[in-house]
Formats: structure tokens, C-alpha cells, sequence
């Protein structure tokens, strides 16, 4: 029943999240001559923040999925917290593009770890939303548990966008460990947590 009541949802939002992608990978330019020295002076650089901005999306498309699998019903605020994180992750081509055409000035990191801090509230944001409705003993509310990387990731955002504001602003240092504090925490949710995939399991066989 939990798919159906929410396959509308889960629809849109895969479309969305799909144009989304589609957008970034327009953005990267084509080489300027056949070669590779060519590729990687041209697209070298739109190649890896398309990069990393696609490893963001598909990490958000992979939880949403997973998230939708243990929600019995959808609520008006539900809709309204489900659209806040769509608006949040379509600003994601912008800031990307943005990133990729100042060769990572400090400005547009910075900008860059705010969008994606956004992102991360957005969906704090729904996943409480969602257990407030289904009630603290709730499949989801099992799943989440602890949510330490839930914890640890606007820390990792927080401290990507200090570093590009205030380290080092006319040379690269900031830059850097702003660019690392982004990798490492979309590692750390690249690698899947196993309650979750438990709590699905075991919520579908009840089904």
C-alpha cells in the first residue's frame, strides 16, 4: 500500500531529479581541438564538478528511494518539505556551473557548500517531517536511528564553507579543504548503511 500512496511523489521526483542531471552534463563544454591535451584544458575541470555534483544527486535520488519505501502516507507538509528539497538540489546546475567556470574562486566554493548545506537541512527536514507523521515507532524513525551522518554532514558543509571564506582567500588553501570537506562527505554516504537496506527488507516481507 506504502508504494502506491506515494508513487506520485516518488515520480516527480525522480523526473526532477533526472533534469537535474541531464542540466549539468549540458553544461560541460565540448573540447576546443580532438585531442586530450584539449579535453582535459576545455572540459577537465567541468568533468569533475559534474562529477561530484552527480555523485550528490544520485546519493539524494538513493536515500529518497529508500525513504519512500518505509512512508505508509503522504501529508500536505510532506508534499511542501518533499518540494523544498527538489528546490534545493535544482540549484545544484547553477552552482556547479558557477564553480566550474571561476576555476573554484572562493566565492562560488563557498556558494557551492551553502547549496549543498541547504540540500542537507531539506532533507533533515523531510525525513522529521515524515516520522512525526508515522509516529516514533515507525519503521523510518527505526532505520534512522542514531543518524550520526545525518549529524556529521552540515558540520563537514559548515566547515568547507569557513575554509573558502576565510583561509587563504587570494590563494588556494581554503579552496582545498573546502573541496575535501565535500568529497569526504559525500564518501561517507556513498558507502550504504545497512539498517536501512534491514529495515526495508523486513518492512516489505510484512507487507
Amino acid at each position: 500500500m506504502a508504494r502506491v500512496r506515494t508513487s506520485r511523489l516518488e515520480a516527480f521526483s525522480d523526473g526532477v531529479l533526472a533534469i537535474i542531471i541531464t542540466i549539468m552534463v549540458l553544461e560541460l563544454k565540448v573540447p576546443e581541438d580532438h585531442s586530450l591535451a584539449g579535453l582535459l584544458h576545455t572540459t577537465g575541470v567541468g568533468l569533475l564538478t559534474y562529477l561530484v555534483s552527480f555523485v550528490y544527486v544520485g546519493i539524494y535520488w538513493n536515500n529518497h528511494h529508500h525513504l519512500f519505501h518505509l512512508v505508509r502516507r503522504v501529508s500536505g507538509a510532506v508534499l511542501w518539505a518533499n518540494l523544498a528539497l527538489l528546490f534545493c538540489l535544482s540549484l545544484l546546475p547553477f552552482t556547479t556551473a558557477w564553480m566550474d567556470e571561476s576555476r573554484f574562486e572562493p566565492t562560488p566554493v563557498y556558494i557551492y557548500g551553502v547549496n549543498l548545506l541547504a540540500a542537507g537541512v531539506a532533507y533533515f527536514v523531510l525525513q522529521t517531517v515524515i516520522i512525526r507523521r508515522e509516529g516514533p515507532e515507525s519503521p523510518l524513525r527505526q532505520a534512522v536511528g542514531r543518524d550520526l551522518k545525518g549529524k556529521l554532514s552540515p558540520v563537514l558543509y559548515t566547515a568547507g564553507i569557513l575554509s573558502a571564506l576565510a583561509i587563504d582567500r587570494s590563494g588556494r588553501i581554503g579552496v582545498m579543504i573546502a573541496l575535501a570537506c565535500f568529497v569526504v562527505a559525500a564518501i561517507m554516504w556513498i558507502i550504504p548503511d545497512p539498517r536501512i537496506d534491514r529495515v526495508v527488507r523486513r518492512h516489505e516481507t510484512l507487507d
